[in-house]
């Protein structure tokens, strides 16, 4: 197995391991950082992808990437704060008056 194959395994390992949490953990915060978990595996297979095409496409990706994931962190951890303020609970299902 070369480099790129290992690299590639390791990105969709993180990935799966990702959608695995979210879809088995019932904890606000966990499932948070599973999702984050699954944006890097994705980053992770952008960046070997562009080193074997020898383009600066992925990496100029992951950055922009890496932007808008701690936009997204620095909204969402205080909106989860507020809710678990609100209801006492880190559990998604309490949270099912919140749905428009």
């Amino acid at each position: 197995m070369d480099k790129t194959q290992m690299l590639v395994a390791l990105s969709a390992s993180l990935f799966a391991l990702g959608l695995l949490g979210v879809i088995v953990r019932r904890n606000v915060l966990v499932m948070l950082m599973c999702m984050e978990l699954m944006l890097n595996g994705v980053n992770l297979s952008l960046v070997t992808f562009a080193h074997q095409s020898g383009t600066t496409v992925g990496a100029v990706l992951v950055f922009l990437i890496f932007v808008v994931a701690t936009a997204e962190i620095a909204i969402a951890i205080p909106i989860v704060l507020m809710l678990v303020k609100r209801k006492h609970t880190l559990d998604p299902d309490v949270y099912t008056d919140l749905k428009g």
